[in-house]
């Protein structure tokens, strides 16, 4: 039996993190939460978390190096394959940590990655991802080669060493190049999509990632996009044909945002983001029950700003109001004297879905200069 259905054994992972002047120690633990929920989306397991409080990030080690002894202390005794760190790491930091560590290093940005191409369904997606890989690897190439340094006294090996890693620049320098000018041409055929949709209002789902967007899509549209409680369970745009009384529009789903979400990744994904940047309207989705909602809501208002579609109707959507322990107290809240449109719903048990499609229904009729009944 065993031999027919092999057991697939979890990586095991220590996070590494620091509380720094700007990020105190509750804070750094939110975002260690977040990271392990990465490793866990990612297919890991995490074994233990390492914390230290300095001013900043150390540019050499990231943190002291007594923290790395210890780290490696315990790594040398429990069965870990892989260090995970809550930081893009620079690949001098990558090399030093790499010269004390014996498991694998990778950083944040590398794990979301990670996750996006496991991801990525389509070819569409799927060339957005590599795009962003391989842009990241780019730099990062000598930690592939790290066997040759052990053996700088062997005649002959450092060259041929530079050499190939040459070699693999070139070979990566060029990939980059053939996937931007296939991205370039499907942009393309995207801008001639959308302006074909250009005679109807659009609406777009935006949000945190894992608050809810595809389940609500599902509810609003009747359909049944693909939806899962992890992390980027949606990469590819989906977008649908609504219609809310006499009133039709296209609602599509886009990918989530996250905190300090790649570069390359905005970068690869911008065709995608470009729904968000020509949407009409903009459903701000958040998870109420989440204890760091309101540092959720900034992320996703930033990187809004980032690309240039902050300036929108916006509907500050909470949902998960079933999962908050006193729901009833939600409206009476600082939130819903915010000056966006707020509504509370459970996307869940279904409930105030009818407020939600009355507060889509207004707006449309607000864009089109005519004016709602109800």
């Amino acid at each position: 039996m065993s031999d027919k259905f092999p057991i697939i054994k979890k990586e095991t992972v220590v996070l590494i993190g620091i509380a720094t002047l700007h990020q105190d120690m509750e804070r750094t633990h939110v975002y260690l939460d977040e990271l392990e929920f990465l490793v866990e989306t990612a297919g890991g397991i995490t074994l233990k978390r390492f914390v230290q409080k300095m001013e900043y990030a150390d540019p050499r080690t990231y943190v002291h190096r007594g923290k790395l002894q210890e780290v490696r202390d315990w790594i040398e005794k429990n069965p870990v394959d892989m260090a995970v760190f809550d930081d893009e790491l620079s690949p001098s930091q990558i090399r030093n940590i790499g010269k004390v560590f014996e498991c694998r290093i990778i950083d944040r940005n590398n794990l979301i990655l990670d996750i996006f191409a496991h991801r990525a369904q389509t070819s569409y997606a799927r060339t957005q991802v590599e795009l962003a890989q391989n842009e990241y690897l780019l730099p990062r190439l000598t930690r592939m080669w790290t066997h040759l340094e052990k053996q700088r006294g062997g005649i002959g090996l450092r060259g041929p060493g530079e050499q190939e890693i040459e070699t693999d620049r070139r070979i990566l320098r060029y990939r980059i190049s053939l996937l931007k000018k296939k991205l370039i041409e499907i942009d393309k055929q995207k801008a001639t999509q959308r302006k074909n949709r250009r005679g109807m209002i659009r609406v777009a789902l935006v949000g945190y990632t894992n608050v809810g967007k595809s389940t609500i899509m599902n509810l609003l549209s009747k359909s049944d996009v693909f939806a899962e409680n992890k992390l980027f369970a949606t990469l590819d745009t989906t977008v649908r044909k609504v219609v809310i009384e006499d009133q039709p529009f296209l609602l599509s789903d886009t990918v989530g945002f996250i905190r300090k979400l790649p570069h390359t990744l905005i970068e690869s994904f911008k065709s995608t983001l470009e729904e968000v940047r020509e949407a009409d309207i903009l459903i701000h989705v958040v998870d109420i029950s989440h204890k760091d909602f309101e540092e959720q809501i900034r992320v996703v208002q930033q990187t809004l700003t980032d690309i240039k579609a902050s300036d929108k109707p916006t509907i500050l959507l909470f949902n998960k109001m079933d999962a908050c322990p006193f729901p009833e107290e939600l409206e009476k809240t600082w939130i819903a004297r915010e000056s966006y449109t707020s509504v509370f719903i459970s996307a869940k048990y279904k409930l105030h879905i009818d407020a939600l499609r009355r507060m889509i229904f207004r707006l449309i009729r607000n864009i089109k200069g005519e004016n709602p009944e109800f």
